[in-house]
């Protein structure tokens, strides 16, 4: 009789690379998901700041925040495609405060970066330094 030629893996084999698969999504998908986040903030701070920045123009211009259109504010981040967060304005003749509140659902849901606001006078919220880098 011939010797037997052995194809494939034992169960044992399949087992220790579902393992190995199962610590590596453990440790990369939080990482992953952290990024993103990071990414959405990034984003929609840059979002208030050039929103801010048309308000002060428009303020410039007219005499008011709430004089007239202010054409050109973005509404939500990104400003294309799903909102993960949106943009609401609150306007006085003197003041502004930008509010960018996390769609629910979404990643940013329950963050501690999920309510940011801004105002006239660059008071940001929430004070933590990951969510508004400098």
């Amino acid at each position: 009789m011939g010797s037997r030629v052995q194809q494939g893996f034992t169960l044992i084999e399949v087992m220790i690379v579902m393992v190995i698969i199962g610590i590596l999504a453990a440790i990369a998908l939080p990482s992953y998901q952290e990024h993103v986040r990071q990414t959405r903030r990034a984003e929609v701070s840059a979002l208030l700041l050039e929103n801010a920045q048309l308000l002060e123009r428009h303020y410039t211009r007219n005499g008011g925040y709430d004089s007239g259109t202010v054409n050109g504010l973005i509404n939500q981040s990104p400003s294309n495609g799903a909102a993960i967060f949106t943009i609401i304005p609150t306007l006085t003749p003197e003041s502004f405060i930008l509010t960018a509140t996390a769609a629910s659902g979404s990643i940013m849901a329950g963050d501690v970066c999920a309510t940011y606001t801004l105002n006239q006078v660059g008071q940001r919220t929430p004070a933590d330094t990951k969510c508004w880098r400098r």
